[in-house]
């Protein structure tokens, strides 16, 4: 649950070479490392992010119509490396989603179309930040 601050953050702790745990101050975290073994790496934990807030914004609107028989969110982009350093292009989000037969239904699959388009135009933080392109300041402490 976000608190009434705008402030966001999370600590991360090195766990073993090459494996590190992002941590919350309300207790979540999740493991990630290099990606040569299972865990996510940073780069597929950004696209799991930008999947992740836009998916949680099309769940809230669609599903007060009706409860989704499939909901699905795939995030493709290419990974490059040019004048620019490393970075990704060609993000790609797409929403595999399916509502059951009846008014219910109908009316969550009418307002899909629309939702999307607003948590990417306008609503999620993290596909908003991506696309504005926020500048990113590091320190040593």
């Amino acid at each position: 649950m976000a608190t009434d601050s705008g402030h966001r953050g999370v600590t991360i702790q090195r766990i073993g070479p090459g494996r590190f745990v992002a941590h919350t101050e309300r207790g979540g975290q999740v493991e990630f490392g290099s990606g040569g073994a299972a865990e996510l790496s940073p780069v597929e934990l950004l696209l799991a992010a930008i999947g992740g807030c836009t998916a949680l914004d099309v769940d809230v609107v669609t599903s007060r119509r009706a409860e989704p028989d499939e909901f699905r969110v795939t995030v493709d982009a290419q990974k490059v490396r040019d004048e620019l350093g490393s970075h990704l292009t060609e993000i790609q989000v797409t929403f595999m989603v399916r509502f059951p037969a009846g008014q219910d239904g109908d009316e969550a699959r009418a307002v899909l179309p629309e939702i999307v388009q607003r948590s990417h135009d306008k609503i999620c933080t993290v596909g908003r930040t991506v696309q504005i392109g926020t500048p990113i300041g590091a320190t040593i402490g």
